[in-house]
């Protein structure tokens, strides 16, 4: 399975129509915030992959679509999001049996199990930014499907798709790009193969994509790459220990 993942830039290689001929063995799409939903609707209408993702700390003019409660106006309708053809995965659980792949450990195609997590640390009260302690709450919150999931599938997760990073793993240590301590704990209990964020823009081309922390592939989606399930042709990457 190829997913392709992106954040927190209208990249020009992917906002062009030759993207279904450029990714035309993707098999889904990640996004990690920060994205017009225009530009999201862009890739599922062009694509047509299934698309699944959270919200950032900026582009949050649809957030209220997805989140009862913040109230609409009477002008406003609940129906909208359902234009842009993606799956929010915000604060969710989910085993998605239309994109299934040959995990290691089974015997038979086996559902990809996403978990994601909207939102940045809390830096100045705005919408999607949270504390420490109310991104835990929204972890625990899941637990019942999680140990679902582990009875039925044997895993817990196979994806952490979330639009911060975990602490100290490719954050940075102003207030707004700090990671969540919590994430850390969810990767060393749950276990996912792969953990994807956005938030921390590459402009310093020294600064990793890519990194392993407690056997999870860490990647920072800015832009746009493609990743593999199972698995397969990584470069070396840094790894980092508490």
């Amino acid at each position: 399975m190829k997913i392709l993942i992106v954040s927190d830039l209208v990249d020009p290689f992917i906002y062009n129509y030759s993207i279904k001929e450029l990714f035309s063995d993707i098999d889904c799409v990640l996004c990690a915030g920060d994205l017009p939903m225009d530009y999201i609707d862009f890739i599922v209408s062009t694509l047509n992959k299934p698309t699944y993702f959270v919200f950032g700390n900026h582009n949050l003019e649809a957030f209220k679509y997805f989140h009862s409660e913040i109230p609409l106006k009477e002008s406003e309708s609940c129906t909208t999001y359902h234009s842009w053809g993606a799956i929010y995965v915000g604060f969710k659980a989910i085993a998605e049996k239309i994109l299934k792949w040959n995990h290691p450990a089974r015997k038979k195609p086996t559902p990809l199990l996403i978990v994601g997590m909207s939102g940045s640390r809390n830096y100045n009260h705005g919408l999607c930014q949270y504390s420490e302690t109310q991104m835990k709450l929204q972890i625990l919150k899941l637990l019942p499907r999680l140990i679902f999931n582990k009875l039925k599938y044997g895993r817990y997760v196979d994806i952490f798709l979330t639009h911060a990073t975990p602490r100290h793993v490719h954050d940075h240590e102003d207030n707004c790009h700090k990671g969540f301590k919590t994430f850390n704990d969810f990767v060393k209990k749950f276990k996912p193969i792969y953990m994807v964020h956005g938030h921390i823009h590459l402009y310093d081309q020294t600064e990793p994509r890519i990194s392993c922390y407690e056997n999870t592939i860490v990647v920072n989606a800015y832009g746009h790459y493609v990743i593999d399930l199972p698995v397969s042709n990584l470069e070396e990457i840094q790894v980092i220990k508490d």
